[in-house]
């Protein structure tokens, strides 16, 4: 299944896999679940079984009938390097990746150590960025294990941010994104904790995305024009911060 997105960073999402399971704090309000309840309230055969892992083989064809290069997020409801995604599948996908260069593909995962046991047998063209997703001091160990990947373009989903950041190794990442936790039960972001990544990436000269305050009461500034839904660069929350909008994308491989 591919659709268009409102996520910032991506213009759509392909789900060839539906469907996870908590690892840590970061997954506790997971946005993915709640939807899966959803689709699966409207009778969306993919997801039959809730939030269960599923593989979706009908729709990894998909890529090769999207006429224009596209950026996009792979599994936005799943985890490509879950224990229960077969080798085998994974190696579908990456090769459907392969095949069609005009588009650029996003992953991302928590299961680091996955990761580190199957890259080195995956292909990694130009197109595959790989990403971990990072929530606090704690979650940082994911890292290294990106680092060490054959991954052209590596970068940081720091979302949903629910701790102090202080220590972030940034030396062979390519790009950061920061975001807050949105949703009936967010968790709250305060402006230091994203300051100080902003800052990391400035010494490191690491391009910095930050995608939203996840809330209102969220953001320091309540006149943060990019609160309000009609604004072009509207996010959950607004985006600004302190005065300004980052939203600097990674440059090629």
């Amino acid at each position: 299944m591919a659709t268009k997105t409102t996520i910032e960073w991506t213009e759509m999402t392909w789900n060839p896999v539906t469907g996870c399971s908590k690892v840590s704090l970061g997954c506790k309000n997971c946005y993915a679940e709640r939807m899966a309840k959803r689709l699966q309230g409207m009778g969306l055969w993919q997801y039959r079984d809730g939030f269960k892992v599923t593989l979706a083989p009908e729709v990894l064809a998909d890529p090769f009938n999207w006429t224009k290069p596209r950026l996009v997020f792979v599994n936005s409801m799943s985890d490509l390097f879950h224990e229960q995604v077969p080798l085998n599948y994974i190696r579908k996908i990456f090769d459907v990746m392969v095949a069609t260069p005009q588009h650029t593909y996003q992953i991302l995962t928590k299961r680091h150590i996955r990761l580190a046991e199957l890259a080195p047998d995956l292909p990694w063209p130009e197109n595959i960025w790989m990403g971990v997703s990072v929530e606090n001091q704690q979650a940082v160990t994911r890292i290294p294990s990106l680092v060490a990947s054959p991954a052209r373009l590596k970068f940081l989903s720091i979302e949903p941010l629910i701790g102090p950041i202080d220590r972030l190794p940034l030396r062979g990442i390519d790009w950061v994104i920061v975001g807050g936790e949105s949703g009936p039960k967010a968790r709250p972001l305060t402006k230091e904790w994203v300051e100080a990544i902003r800052n990391q990436c400035l010494r490191r000269r690491v391009p910095f995305f930050f995608k939203q305050w996840g809330k209102a009461e969220f953001n320091a500034n309540h006149r943060d024009p990019t609160i309000a839904k009609s604004h072009p660069n509207h996010a959950k929350g607004g985006c600004q911060l302190n005065g300004r909008i980052f939203r600097r994308l990674p440059a090629s491989p």
